[in-house]
């Protein structure tokens, strides 16, 4: 099936979106694809910023977080892209796979918490304060978002058909 909005290129690229095309909004497939809809791009990138440079959950705890959504999603985009995003950041292959199935320590904690994201649609209390020891209450809540971010992309990105950029299939 060919995508009806594929990722849109530099020829094309909206007006609306200049200033954001040497960014982050250009270099990336997902959002190529969304820039279709420019005003969703500049929503986006506030709430981009915190989940993907700022959150409480530190780098290597949201690598973690983003690997199991995109496994639970489906998402074989966000999967590739994170595996790449993982290694580069130190997080062994063996850790990453992990993530695919039955994780420990404090990595199962996390597989546990977005498993019941999407299974349940929520933390129970006990899950919620088991996290909030573990990663402190701030990292609850970006966890909580994180899984909702990367849901929100992982939709977006199997309706759209977007193609792995291919700097990381490289």
């Amino acid at each position: 099936m060919t995508s009806p909005r594929p990722p849109i290129s530099d020829a094309d690229w909206p007006a609306e979106l200049a200033d954001l095309k040497d960014g982050f909004a250009g270099q990336l497939n997902v959002y190529r694809t969304m820039a279709h809809h420019p005003a969703l791009v500049r929503a986006w990138a506030p709430l981009r910023q915190h989940i993907v440079k700022d959150s409480a959950l530190g780098p290597e705890r949201s690598e973690i977080v983003i690997l199991r959504a995109a496994y639970r999603i489906g998402s074989s985009y966000e999967w590739v892209h994170h595996v790449h995003r993982s290694r580069l950041i130190g997080i062994s292959d063996e850790r990453i796979e992990a993530m695919r199935g039955a994780a420990e320590g404090e990595d199962g904690l996390i597989a546990r918490a977005v498993d019941a994201l999407f299974d349940d649609h929520r933390l129970s209390a006990e899950l919620e304060r088991e996290l909030s020891a573990a990663l402190g209450h701030q990292a609850v809540f970006d966890l909580i978002a994180t899984v909702g971010f990367y849901s929100v992309l992982g939709y977006l990105l199997q309706t759209y058909e977007t193609p792995i950029d291919a700097d990381i299939l490289a």
